[in-house]
């Protein structure tokens, strides 16, 4: 098994009423490229959890970081004209929350961070960090 001690957030840069999952995204990113959906774990609006890549697979979601982190992407965060937005449903953060806590504990994770903390992007557009310190995690 590989060493993970990372787990990296995002969102899908939709907009509020988009309902997509892992289906959407996995379909998304081969147009880019990728072998698959990059992330581990998608948050659907309604809270669902869906799972994408496995473990034990590098993801594709975060340049120079995917070798030893989780990815989780959150579905939304764009407005209408496609700006920024945290536009996530309160279930989504309660869904975020538990699973946050799961992987810390499963994987021993010292560090979860933003998109937006590698990358040029507002991405996933809220603060992890902040986030997390409200919930007690880490």
């Amino acid at each position: 098994m590989r060493k993970i001690d990372m787990i990296i957030v995002h969102c899908s840069a939709t907009q509020k009423g988009m309902d997509i999952g892992i289906k959407e995204i996995d379909v998304w990113h081969k147009e880019r490229g990728f072998n698959g959906v990059g992330y581990h774990y998608v948050i659907r609006r309604n809270g669902t959890v869906e799972i994408g890549r496995k473990h034990e697979e590098v993801g594709a979601h975060c340049k120079g970081k995917n070798a030893h982190s989780l990815g989780v992407c959150l579905v939304g965060g764009i407005t209408k004209t496609g700006d920024a937005e945290n536009n996530f449903a309160p279930v989504q953060f309660e869904s975020l929350a538990s699973l946050l806590k799961e992987l810390v504990k499963e994987h021993n994770i010292s560090q979860i961070q933003g998109h937006q903390d590698f990358a040029n992007k507002a991405c996933p557009c809220f603060s992890v960090g902040d986030f997390c310190a409200e919930q007690g995690i880490l």
